[in-house]
């Protein structure tokens, strides 16, 4: 196939495009869209063109099974003749729409990150999609999405769009991180393009640790339940019972062994295809101003992170990851998709080597202290919150135990016959919630990682069990605080502290702290440079 005309030529890559006063053509998306819109549209149709088919057969009439082609073909190919876009010297626009035009503007000023995605089609034919994304939250009919153009035309749009974050920037009521430059102070990068963090092929042994394939296999169900396969009648008569009963206790429990094995199996092998689909080949890359993630089998995505908008980064460590040693890493950040992950199911000594050069303040000083002090962000030692907050632990965790049995003697004091072996329940339930109570005590605590010279104050904050989380928030980036207490919380000397930011889940918090500590912890983050112990306006204490 030919190249594009210089009319499919994205027109930022041109002098006088860029240049004041200058007024940029309005272009087109690449030719060979003309190809990809129709199959797209027939997909996104597949029931009515499939109910056509149905029609024609049913029918005897085959013209009826075109009839879904007839109107979803040619609306596929208006989408090109009706798509048009140019890149200004100040604002990118594109407009689309046949009979209801859309006109959609974006600041080039605004511009945070410039995403690349392409699908096995669009790499055959060599194109690629470019999604423009401000940091704010947008509906999916107001993305500025360009579907899609020549694939050796959108590294250099990209680049071009992306030159103003070459230079610090801050967004109004988020104040900027104090290790980050004065703004219109070049970012020098400690080294352009240098790789943070590297897929291996043997990661895919913890994909099965997540609820990734549970949730696969549940979709799946509903899918064939919606299609009736799985809508067969299940009746059991009294020839079911004596077919159980002749079976055998010890058959019918091998039976459903084999049954739980044959799931987890099938779930292990539907999460390790969909680790692989989504996770091969991913590389982080580091460029000073931007972040880049290169990730995906079928379908190449290229993300591009403005790292102005970092304001920390957070460690999963689910259960059974945390038991193989592993962990995932999603950095915190302000405006659209506020946590993303930068690392998938990964060695914890994989995602500590990543944190610390993400969080590392490169961008001013690349020093081995504050590359040492990032670094034991991930296992540094946190303030434990003492024998209350351990009862507490306990408390909330072992409620069933005492129901159970409380139930077990209300059924015998009604003259309920209540068999021997039903006190087993309560008796297994004790280890477990104790356990239970145990780790969530063990993954309580935080600390407060004083400033050093280049590098903030950091606040540390972990809690969890069965979905454990560690988050490194930098003090800079916290705009307000909340000290909460409930009335068992007053009895015991107890408090929830939270820290408010524009970033991540906009609200951490610091689970049953003891009262005194919570305040000495707002003191030390208030020395540590942001606006010393918050006003009562900010701070406010709820019953």
């Amino acid at each position: 196939m030919t190249g594009p005309r210089p009319a499919d030529v994205p027109g930022p890559s041109t002098e006088a495009a860029s240049a004041p006063g200058a007024v940029a053509p309005w272009l087109r998306l690449d030719r060979r869209m003309l190809l990809v819109h129709p199959i797209q549209e027939i997909v996104k149709f597949l029931p009515a063109v499939i109910g056509a088919v149905i029609l024609g057969v049913s029918s005897g009439n085959p013209l009826y099974s075109l009839l879904g082609l007839v109107f979803v073909v040619p609306y596929a190919l208006t989408l090109w003749f009706t798509t048009t876009y140019r890149v200004g010297p100040t604002h990118v626009e594109l407009r689309t729409g046949l009979v209801r035009r859309r006109r959609l503007a974006v600041p080039r000023a605004r511009i945070r990150s410039v995403d690349i995605e392409a699908d096995p089609l669009h790499r055959v034919l060599g194109l690629a999609v470019v999604v423009i994304g401000t940091g704010q939250e947008a509906d999916a009919g107001d993305r500025f999405r360009l579907d899609a153009l020549a694939a050796g035309h959108v590294r250099p749009l990209r680049a071009e769009l992306l030159a103003h974050t070459r230079t610090p920037h801050t967004v109004p009521g988020d104040p900027a991180p104090a290790h980050r430059p004065a703004a219109g102070t070049a970012v020098p990068a400690a080294e352009p393009g240098a790789e943070i963090g590297h897929w291996q092929p043997g990661w895919v042994r913890y994909a099965p640790l997540s609820l990734t394939g549970f949730a696969l296999a549940a979709s799946a169900l509903g899918l064939l339940a919606q299609f009736g396969l799985g809508a067969a009648e299940i009746s059991i008569t009294h020839d079911t019972v004596d077919t159980v009963r002749d079976f055998g206790v010890l058959s019918l429990l091998l039976a459903v062994l084999a049954a739980l094995i044959v799931l987890v199996v099938v779930v292990s092998v539907a999460a390790c295809a969909h680790y692989l689909a989504t996770y091969h080949g991913l590389r982080v890359t580091d460029y000073g101003s931007t972040l880049q993630i290169r990730r995906g089998l079928f379908t190449l995505r290229r993300i591009t992170l403005d790292t102005a908008r970092l304001r920390g980064a957070t460690i999963r460590e689910p259960l059974l990851l945390r038991r193989a040693g592993a962990a995932q890493l999603e950095a915190v950040m302000t405006g659209e998709n506020p946590r993303q992950k930068i690392l998938p199911q990964s060695p914890r000594a994989a995602v500590e080597r990543t944190l610390a050069r993400l969080l590392s303040p490169h961008r001013n000083a690349n020093t081995a202290a504050t590359v040492a002090q990032s670094a034991a962000l991930a296992d540094i030692p946190l303030t434990r919150h003492g024998p209350a907050a351990r009862r507490r632990r306990y408390l909330r965790a072992c409620w069933p135990v005492p129901l159970t049995a409380a139930a077990l003697l209300l059924a015998g004091a009604l003259g309920r016959d209540v068999a021997l072996w039903w006190w087993l329940l309560p008796v297994a339930l004790a280890p477990v919630c104790a356990l239970l109570a145990e780790d969530r005590y063990r993954g309580l605590g935080h600390v407060v990682v004083p400033a050093t010279a280049g590098s903030p104050t950091w606040l540390v904050v972990r809690a969890g069990s069965l979905d454990r989380e560690r988050t490194c928030l930098e003090a800079p980036g916290i705009i307000g605080w909340t000290v909460r207490q409930t009335f068992w919380q007053r009895r015991a000397g107890l408090a929830t502290v939270g820290a408010a930011t524009a970033a991540g889940k906009k609200l951490y918090l610091i689970q049953d702290i003891p009262l005194a500590q919570a305040w000495t912890v707002l003191d030390r983050i208030a020395a540590g440079g942001t606006s010393g112990r918050p006003a009562d306006a900010d701070q406010t204490r709820k019953t």
